[in-house]
């Protein structure tokens, strides 16, 4: 009889962990594939089947819990970094969405397997390649993949409904047959099926710069290929958060789905992130979206989007055995309390930078640190319109960057381009190649002024050229005059030369007459 005692009390003991490890969903359907529902899973039935096998998985997990816990954030090990709290999450991240700063820290590039929270990056794919008026149908296929322990809203083969009935049933229901029809036949308009809308999930989380992703289904059902980062679907929640549409939905706490070409009856489903709900204790006053996600093999894992203030952040927690609404909790009031961001414009940039391209352009900067404290590193983008980006970090912890405008003699530096005037080979010879070799100051002289200065020295030398013409211009009258002077002389002497001789021509006629 002890023995049965023991066992029950065990059993209810690891009934109560496990409900405290991951929330409890409202859904249409049951819903293994989402946070609270381990007690229906497969491995939650069978761990049941003996008592002194219940002792050894609550002593594990126990144990496992323990170790998470104590296992303090890698952005705690960075000096004058405020210190982050300690949380049950085996990963966890909280980003800037904006400029993708990383706040806080925690194995953020461990492979864990994402559950349904890979419904973020399904609805991604579906808002950049179609419309919210496009038209989901549901296939045998997109029925099949359904357990009866599934989160679902019940759609039947053949019925069809709009994309954006189809989105709030994805993202509230977490309903795995919606995002199966999604991918379909989102996928079939991009002119492949189901096979093509995966690999785009895949060629576009690369693009936003996830590099510890694979995905292989729309839904996030265990695979053991399927799989993600907290730093990647921060990245992807990132992009996702820009679209008004799925701002809309995540707050939303409850929809319903009208009839159907084959159903009479609604389809009324609620929210599932506690954060999200007003009359929820979990319930968190910043809380903008997110999304829920549990399997017996990924745990719990948690998306969650927040605002306060001009910052918008995102939280990621994966396989969380704790609470991981707390976890979230505790990250956000962090990176909210601990840090600000900090316009660029107006501040002292580093000397090879001429001006920020964007205005809006900021940093975000722990307490008790200044611009001056960061370290920073300039990439050349366009050597010939000397742009570049400038990046901010401190620790090896990104905190933002700025598009810029580069000098002329940091992009030859760096790249070897050089925008100055050259001459070519042909005009060059003998001295003149040597000279054009060894004389470079005149155009680096000329490339360092600024404009006005430019104009100034333009004018400069106009005027000189002016006073030069002037000078020459009266040097040459005077030597006109001079000519015409002497022209003159010459021309009286002449004369006077002429006059005498007629007047001795006149006398000698007149001296033969008298004889």
């Amino acid at each position: 009889m002890g023995r049965i005692r023991r066992y029950i009390i065990t059993a209810v003991l690891l009934s109560a962990l496990i409900l405290s490890a991951a929330p409890v969903s409202v859904c249409a359907q049951p819903e293994t594939e989402e946070a609270g529902q381990a007690e229906t899973s497969e491995e939650g039935t069978q761990a049941g089947t003996d008592g002194e096998e219940l002792d050894e998985a609550v002593l594990k997990l126990e144990k496992e819990k323990k170790k998470s816990y104590e296992t303090a954030p890698e952005t705690n090990e960075v000096d004058g970094w405020p210190e982050g709290p300690k949380i049950y999450g085996n990963s966890g991240i909280v980003m800037d969405m904006d400029s993708g700063a990383v706040l806080y820290a925690k194995q953020p590039d461990e492979k864990r397997y994402p559950a349904s929270i890979t419904k973020l990056l399904t609805a991604l794919v579906a808002l950049e390649n179609g419309e919210m008026s496009d038209e989901v149908a549901f296939s045998q296929e997109s029925i099949d993949i359904l357990r009866s322990d599934y989160a679902s809203i019940g759609m039947r083969p053949g019925e069809v409904i709009s994309m954006e009935d189809a989105m709030y049933a994805l993202l509230l229901a977490s309903a795995n047959e919606v995002a199966y029809a999604i991918a379909e036949s989102t996928g079939t308009k991009m002119g492949g099926g189901y096979e093509t809308f995966i690999q785009e999930m895949n060629d576009r989380s690369a693009e936003l710069g996830c590099t510890g992703s694979h995905w292989t289904n729309a839904n996030g059902l265990h695979d053991e290929d399927h799989y993600t980062t907290a730093r990647d679907m921060a990245l992807i929640t990132s992009a996702l958060y820009r679209y008004g549409e799925f701002q809309t939905i995540a707050q939303t706490l409850e929809y319903t789905i009208g009839a159907t070409n084959l159903e009479e009856e609604t389809r009324t489903f609620q929210q599932h992130h506690k954060m999200l709900m007003p009359e929820n204790k979990k319930y968190y006053k910043y809380a903008t979206g997110g999304k829920t996600g549990y399997t017996d093999d990924s745990r719990t894992t948690l998306v969650t989007t927040a605002e306060k203030g001009d910052m918008r952040l995102v939280c990621v927690v994966l396989k969380d055995d704790g609470d991981a609404y707390d976890d979230t909790k505790a990250m956000l009031d962090y990176g909210f309390g601990n840090f600000t961001k900090l316009p660029l414009a107006g501040q002292k940039l580093p000397e090879e930078v001429v001006s920020c391209k964007d205005g809006d352009a900021y940093v975000v900067l722990p307490k008790g640190l200044e611009l001056k404290d960061l370290e920073y590193e300039t990439e050349v983008t366009d050597e010939k319109e000397r742009t570049g980006v400038l990046t901010y970090s401190y620790g090896g912890q990104k905190l933002g960057e700025a598009p810029v405008i580069l000098t002329p003699e940091y992009v030859e530096e760096a790249t070897g381009y050089s925008t100055r005037p050259k001459l070519s080979e042909d005009t060059q010879t003998g001295q003149d190649k040597e000279g054009a070799k060894k004389d470079g100051t005149f155009a680096a002289w000329w490339d360092r002024l600024p404009v006005w200065g430019k104009v100034l020295a333009a004018a400069a030398l106009v005027l000189l050229l002016g006073a030069a013409v002037l000078v020459l211009r009266a040097r040459l009258i005077r030597r006109a005059k001079k000519a015409a002077k002497r022209r003159r002389r010459r021309g009286r002497r002449r004369a006077g030369r002429n006059k005498s001789g007629a007047q001795k021509e006149r006398s000698g006629q007149n001296n033969s007459g008298h004889k």
